[in-house]
Order: structure tokens, then sequence, then C-alpha cells
């Protein structure tokens, strides 16, 4: 329930910050797990899909308990500085400056230790929204800072990039027919070509791109300006979500149960660990907006508990979600978007389904393109601004926003395999992201934490996963993924 207003805007309660975690990290990535799942078997897409599904939660301990320990630095400068106000004007009618100084030196040097057993856990509570960005300013020197930059940027690109391909796709899918019957969608047989026609002389291929400078047109304009996510617009896209993904798994089900079941999927194939490494990471991804979403929750007593009931919930709806899938459709006939095999009227009866569920990323993804864009442009004006600089009109209102827009819709121009395009950017940024920065950061700030408040201090909101141990193999793991991913690409590109 929402009540109380503070500086990080409206509270809520702990059940509907669980809400919103949930649609946060049930996004696109779902659309293009059960391609991936088909691809690579139904046993190790399970087993992998719980080990990264256990990774992210672990992770996202991590950033929380950096939360904690940046409000108590915040909080102790804040008390600091109050106190020194305080010493100034109790010691203003002193004379003697030398005796004073030295008063202050010593008030100074007794006060953290009173300071912290007098307020103990309290000072880690988290009530500032303290974003990843000012987190790894406060944590980390200024290479780890620039790095992190990166990291997000070009994540930020690849979800644009996706984004930017996955809406053209999405209408080239549904209103071209390679066997020339566009009332019906996506046919069950149809070998799709980018060079088969779609409406006359057209090409699909050529339909993609018009609808790709369509997209760009109308959307691109928003990144030369500021906009935001409103309140109403969230609510009528999680409710579209899942209304088409509760249409989706119905379907799936409906057609099993009646022996109409298509999808033999394998066991186990190896060659398509790549792809659904990468999905799965890129499903899971929550980690950047943890500050901005979890701030807000009234109560954070059980905080690490809601987050674990999230996580089960949202790896028994990822599981119910691929697994109706693979087993509905055959692997070669599942698309990219999911939503697309629904585009069927041997899957589909009534026409307004097909189009709702065919036309369902257009809708959703539209509405995030312009926040990830000025997002994007955000962050590069972040990296390169100088303490007290300003940027010219030209550089800040044309350069940055034009940087931020072209190379993903370049990207989108060249290709539109989407699985390949989440894959990659789970695989490489979305590591970063979620395993690299949190693992630094919980590693850092527990140093910087018992500087700065004595090896007796304990964070509230502390990971269960405590040890340095889970540190090293977080990192650990985020090593293997990244030199898996590039060894797959080497090889296959070898083979080619």
């Amino acid at each position: 329930m929402a009540g109380e207003i503070t500086e990080t805007g409206e509270l809520y309660s702990p059940y509907v910050g669980l809400v919103y975690m949930f649609n946060l990290i049930v996004g696109t990535g779902a659309l293009t797990m059960p391609k991936a799942f088909a691809t690579a078997g139904w046993l190790v897409s399970l087993v992998l899909l719980v080990f990264l599904g256990f990774m992210s939660f672990m992770t996202t301990t991590f950033v929380v308990e950096a939360m904690g320990a940046a409000n108590a630095q915040l909080r102790w400068k804040r008390m600091e500085a109050r106190q020194d106000e305080e010493d100034d004007d109790s010691s203003s009618s002193a004379s003697d400056s030398d005796v004073l100084a030295q008063d202050s030196y010593e008030r100074a040097e007794k006060r953290p230790i009173l300071s912290v057993q007098r307020r103990g856990s309290s000072l880690f509570e988290i009530t500032d929204r303290v974003e990843m960005g000012q987190m790894a300013s406060m944590f980390f020197n200024k290479v780890g800072v620039n790095l992190f930059y990166f990291c997000i940027i070009v994540y930020l690109y690849g979800d644009l990039a996706i984004y930017a391909a996955a809406v053209p796709f999405s209408l080239m899918q549904v209103t071209c027919s390679a066997l020339g019957n566009d009332s019906c969608g996506v046919e069950a047989d149809a070998k799709y070509n980018d060079t088969d026609p779609c409406w006359g002389p057209l090409r699909r291929m050529d339909a993609y791109r018009i609808y790709l400078a369509v997209f760009t047109l109308l959307l691109g304009p928003f990144t030369f300006f500021d906009v935001q996510k409103t309140k109403y617009l969230q609510i009528l896209t999680s409710l579209m979500r899942w209304i088409a993904f509760t249409i989706m798994i119905v379907l799936a089900l409906v057609r099993i149960a009646h022996g109409r079941g298509e999808g033999r999927p394998p066991l186990a194939d190896l060659s398509g660990i790549r792809n659904l490494l990468g999905v799965c990471v890129y499903s899971f991804m929550c980690q950047h907006s943890l500050p901005s979403l979890l701030t807000p929750v009234s109560s954070k007593r059980h905080l690490t508990r809601l987050v674990l009931l999230d996580y089960v919930l949202i790896l028994a709806f990822y599981g119910l979600l691929s697994f109706t899938a693979i087993f509905c459709f055959r692997g070669d006939s599942l698309l990219d978007m999911y939503t697309l095999n629904f585009a069927r009227c041997d899957v589909v009866g009534l026409a307004a389904v097909r189009f709702f569920l065919g036309l369902f990323p257009v809708f959703t993804i539209s509405t995030n393109f312009p926040i990830i864009a000025v997002t994007l442009r955000n962050n590069w004006k972040t990296l390169f601004h100088r303490e007290g600089g300003t940027y010219p009109w030209v550089v800040d209102r044309v350069v940055f926003p034009t940087i931020t827009l072209l190379p993903p819709v370049l990207v989108a121009f060249c290709t539109h395999d989407l699985e390949s395009l989440v894959g990659i950017t789970g695989a490489y940024a979305g590591t970063g992201i979620q395993y690299v920065i949190p693992a630094f950061l919980v590693y850092l700030c527990r140093k910087d934490t018992q500087l700065a408040f004595g090896y007796g201090t304990v964070n509230k909101h502390r990971s269960p996963f405590r040890h340095t141990f889970w540190v090293g193999f977080v990192l650990l793991w985020a090593f293997s993924c990244f030199f898996f991913v590039t060894a797959n690409i080497v090889l296959s590109e070898t083979k080619l």
C-alpha cells in the first residue's frame, strides 16, 4: 500500500515492491527464451536456468548490501557536518584558535566510535536512493568508474538494438507472408527467407527496413528531449504483458492436452548453450535498477526473503512459459519472438487474439525505447562530465542524442536476429552488470565499511553470501562466461 511521501518518492509495501521487481525482470528476454530452450535441450536449459537464477539472486543481495553501506556513508557525512556546525557555533566566542583546533581534533577522534555504538545498525537503513553510478563513484577508483559507465553504455546499446529490431521484425512477420496468405500471419511450415516477397515487388527485408525507418522517425526524436515513464503507462504495459503471457501459456497447455503438441525437444545440445546463456543472463537483469526499485519499499525488514520469493516465482514462470512452448511447437518452427508463433490460424482461430499477440512486442517495446535512449544519453553525458563544466548547446542537444540513436539503428538495419542480439548483449555487457560490478561493489564496500566504522560494525542489509569465497566464485563464473561465449563465437566463425 502506498503511504508516506519522502525524497525517494511515494513509499509502497514490500509486496508491491515484489510485483514491481517481477515486472522489471520479466520482459523482452522472456519472449526469446523458448527458442533458446529448444535449441539447447530441455534438461541443460532447466539446469542452466536454475543456476543463473541463483547467481542473479546472489548478486542482487550484493547490490542491496552496497546500498546499505552507501546510505551509511551518506548518513555519517551528514552527522559529521551537523556536529561540525554545532562545534563551530559553541566555540565561536573563544579566542585561542590553537586550543580550539586541538579540541575539535579530539572530538573528531572520539565521535565515530561513540556514534556507531549508539546508533548501531540504523546507520545502514536504506532511505536515500543511491544509484549504481553514485555507488561506483563512492567505492571505485577513477578507472573503475569509467569501466562501470562503459559497461552500462554497451548494455544499453544492446538493449536499444534489440528493441529497434524487435518492433519492425514483429510487424514484418505479422503483415508479410511468403505463402501469400496475409490474413493468417505466420504459417506453420513456412521457411522464410529475407529475400521472399512481401507486398508485390517488395521483399521481406525491404518491409522490415521500411518499418525500422518509420520506428526510428517516430520514436527517435524522443532521444533529443527529456521523457519520463509515467505511472499509468507502466500499469498499462504491465497489464498487456500479463494478458499476453497468460494467453500464450493457456493456449499452449490446451494444445498439448488435446494431443496436438508438435515439440520433441532434445535432452541436451551443447551448440545452443551460447545463446541460452546470454538469453538467461539478459532475462534475469535487474541489478542496475535495484536502487530505484527497492529504496521506496516501506519496510525492509525481510527484504532478502521477499527478493528470494520473487526469484522463485520468476523461475517457475520462465520454466512454465518455456516448457509449454518447446513441447507445443517444433524446435525449428519456434520464432525469435515467441508471440509470433501464435499468429497462425491453426493455433489461434480468433483474428483479434492473433493480432494482439503478434503485435504485443510493438506496443510494450515502443513505450520503453525512448526511456532507455534518454538513460543512455545521460550516461554518455555523465561519463564525459567535468566538475563545474557545461556542454555547448550543439554537443548537448545534437551530438549526444545522435551517438545514442545511430549505432543501435545501424545494427538493427544490418540484422534482425533477435536471439543472437539478446545472447551477445546478455553474455558480455549483461555479465558485467549482473556479476562483475556487484561483486566488486560488495567487496570494496565491505572494506570501506570496516575502515570507516570499525571491524565490529554489522551492515543490517548484508548479503547471506557474506564470505569472500562467494565474491571470488561470482567473478570466476563471469570470466568463464566471457571465455566460453568468445570461444564459441570464434569456433562458429572458423567453421563458416
